[in-house]
């Protein structure tokens, strides 16, 4: 019964400090300071946002998260505990980067790094990657809304055809509905010089601007969420399916990078919460 009642009271202990068992039988044989053990509880919580992250935090955004739950520690504090404890963000992968290089046959370089437009649906851009699974590889297109940062519309399929960025370029269309026309930027590969493309472009009132050739720059933003993407879904990663694959996209896309994903180009705060601040603004004007 004694025993019991001990068992009880280590559990209750543990719960209400937020400390596991172990560190609580090391404080028996050898009591830490109110600081070590704060940095104890702190350190689970680091540990929660950087695994729900996808390991793409580093201690600025992870700070912010646990700022937004009601902790108070500074963000020196947080990266002395991630420093001391080796949990660290995933470095990005690293590309050859061109200065020069030719302008688009179909189209110029119309947006010429203009990256901040001042309101949605005025610039969009759009490249494909993708995914390795055993079936195969899985391609993904996106199109992103250059204002917030937000992936607007996306396509997932096996074949790296035109109709994977048309679909894209369609699903943006119907989430966002724009009323004027917009630019939308890629790359000069052929999905997006086909005549089916541009066909589709012109009945929308789409306007089609293209990097110079070999220039990740001219999109750098598409290679900033695809350097996100990789280091979150595809880094290290071979999926059994597509369809698993294409289930994880789906989450990383609709379920944390839009609603979550913190972006220093919207102060620090997600594309979703960046575009709803922007809407109460303009419906309060």
């Amino acid at each position: 019964m004694r025993d019991h009642q001990k068992e009880h009271s280590v559990q209750l202990m543990c719960r209400v400090f937020k400390i596991h068992r172990s560190g609580y039988y090391a404080w028996l044989k050898k009591p830490l300071s109110d600081r070590t053990i704060e940095d104890q509880r702190l350190l689970e919580r680091i540990r929660e946002c950087h695994i729900a992250s996808g390991g793409t935090y580093g201690s600025p955004w992870i700070h912010r998260d646990l700022r937004d739950e009601g902790e108070s520690c500074s963000v020196h504090r947080v990266a002395k505990i991630m420093r001391n404890n080796n949990i660290k963000a995933q470095i990005g992968y690293k590309r050859r980067h061109i200065q020069g290089g030719k302008v688009g046959k179909f189209a110029d370089n119309i947006l010429k790094r203009q990256f901040n437009p001042d309101a949605p649906n005025k610039a969009w851009v759009s490249d494909i990657t993708y995914v390795r699974t055993h079936e195969g590889f899985l391609y993904v297109a996106t199109v992103i809304d250059l204002f917030s940062r937000r992936v607007v519309g996306w396509s997932m399929d096996k074949m790296m055809d035109r109709h994977l960025v048309i679909n894209a370029l369609l699903m943006a269309l119907w989430q966002r509905k724009p009323k004027g026309e917009v630019l939308v930027h890629s790359d000069q590969g052929s999905q997006y010089a086909s005549s089916d493309y541009l066909a589709f472009m012109k009945a929308h009132n789409l306007a089609p601007s293209m990097s110079r050739r070999g220039n990740c720059h001219d999109n750098a933003v598409t290679e900033s969420f695809f350097s996100t993407f990789k280091k979150r879904v595809t880094k290290r990663k071979i999926y059994s399916t597509r369809e698993e694959a294409k289930g994880e996209i789906f989450n990383f896309i609709e379920m944390f990078y839009n609603p979550i994903k913190r972006h220093s180009h919207t102060g620090g705060v997600s594309p979703a919460k960046f575009e709803e601040k922007y809407f109460l603004e303009v419906s309060t004007v």
